[in-house]
């Protein structure tokens, strides 16, 4: 049986007499993608924010990287990164400067170095020695990760990291996700995004109302459902259909309809 790098047992927390979690238990494998899916005010964010160490329980145990959230939050610190909901990046700086900051303050012993593999790593080195201003939203996000990566933590925690990004700049975070997993780190996703979590995760959580209610791999969950009846429907026939067939016409490969006396944009000649 694979070891866990997360376990959680019976964790609850309220916020001025509200329960926010009420009883969460989930473990997560070493080395695996783990999606907890909820909508806004689910507890998504407050579980990723007691497993980080930054807000206690009010009952439960949790264990992150072998080490308890609660008796050892240093050791628990040392062995994690955290992604929140926005980038924690320095605009000023370079995206090459931006690495080199974290990899010193981690007193790590070759910061240049590190931040030159990391801008290679996240396909950034093209951008490294330009503002972060200038950067779009998903390569902010990319280099906010691969600051987060510095002194390979065991585990990762990704708060919502596609929240606001447009389609492509969240298609850009996918895949450094996905290359996280492939080198073997162990990865707590949040998000409200379903087909982010079909794309990534080895397991899925759902968390309502401060408790899960289902959770598995994505082809168990497929199962909790009946396949969709497919219907088929007639489909009317448009109007440039109704036209090539009167007229003869077809397409060229420029993509121009034409008719079959030789027309052009299927005006009759």
């Amino acid at each position: 049986m694979t070891e866990a790098a997360i376990r959680v047992r019976g964790l609850r927390k309220a916020f001025a007499g509200v329960e926010v979690l009420r009883g969460v238990d989930l473990e997560v494998s070493r080395g695996s993608v783990f999606a907890l899916l909820g909508s806004n005010g689910a507890g998504k964010t407050t579980a990723v924010r007691i497993l980080s160490t930054l807000l206690r329980a009010d009952a439960g145990t949790a264990e992150v990287a072998g080490f308890d959230v609660a008796a050892r939050p240093d050791r628990v610190r040392q062995s994690i990164s955290l992604t929140g909901q926005f980038a924690a990046v320095d605009e000023v700086l370079s995206g090459r400067e931006n690495l080199a900051m974290i990899a010193r303050l981690r007193h790590q012993a070759a910061p240049g170095a590190i931040a030159h593999e990391m801008l290679a790593r996240f396909s950034l080195a093209e951008a490294g020695e330009k503002r972060v201003a200038a950067y779009s939203g998903g390569m902010r996000r990319r280099l906010d990760i691969a600051m987060s990566l510095i002194g390979d933590p065991a585990v990762v925690f990704l708060d919502e990291p596609t929240t606001g990004l447009d389609p492509r700049a969240r298609i850009e975070v996918w895949r450094a996700v996905a290359e996280l997993a492939r080198g073997g780190t162990t990865v707590l996703l949040t998000t409200q995004y379903l087909e982010e979590a079909e794309q990534l995760a080895d397991r899925i959580a759902i968390l309502h109302e401060g408790r899960i209610i289902v959770e598995g791999t994505l082809d168990e969950l497929k199962r909790l459902l009946p396949p969709a009846k497919v219907e088929y429907v007639e489909k009317q026939p448009s109007l440039e259909e109704i036209f090539l067939s009167i007229v003869g016409g077809e397409r060229d490969a420029d993509g121009r309809t034409g008719n079959a006396r030789g027309g052009e944009e299927g005006i009759p000649s």
